[in-house]
């Protein structure tokens, strides 16, 4: 699995603990392309980030270390939890959305997603009821 590097500056500077990365969102960029997607989660002046984003074609991009707080769930619960940020690691999908044509998520990013949830799971022993969809927990 190759996964690209290119930090966003949109987060907490503060480290969070292992421990306390709970939960895997999923998101949909819901965006025109890929390119307005990627300018926007990492443009400073967005005030949204995103842990991973995975293209149409399974390309992988880190956006962000997990150890840091993306802000990708704004204000949620899931559980008991509150602030689904502070717990959560986010990957955004390439997606347009339905206001600009959903359609189905191809194979490539399918396959890519599972290949980087087990590493996440692995890493940080989530388990699989908290692996949620965004609209879960807003």
């Amino acid at each position: 699995m190759k996964i690209n590097l290119n930090y966003s500056p949109n987060f907490d500077s503060k480290k969070r603990s292992l421990d306390k990365i709970n939960f895997i969102i999923f998101h949909y960029t819901g965006m025109k392309t890929l390119k307005l997607a990627y300018k926007k989660l990492s443009d400073e002046r967005s005030d949204v980030s995103t842990h991973y984003l995975i293209s149409r074609n399974g390309s992988i991009f880190n956006l962000l270390c997990p150890k840091y707080k993306a802000w990708h769930a704004g204000e949620s619960k899931w559980k008991n939890y509150k602030y689904i940020n502070d717990y959560s690691i986010g990957i955004e999908l390439e997606n347009k959305g339905h206001e600009f044509g959903y359609s189905n998520y191809s194979n490539m990013q399918y396959s890519n997603l599972k290949k980087l949830i087990n590493f996440l799971k692995k890493n940080f022993n989530i388990l699989d009821e908290n692996i949620v969809f965004h609209s879960d927990i807003s």
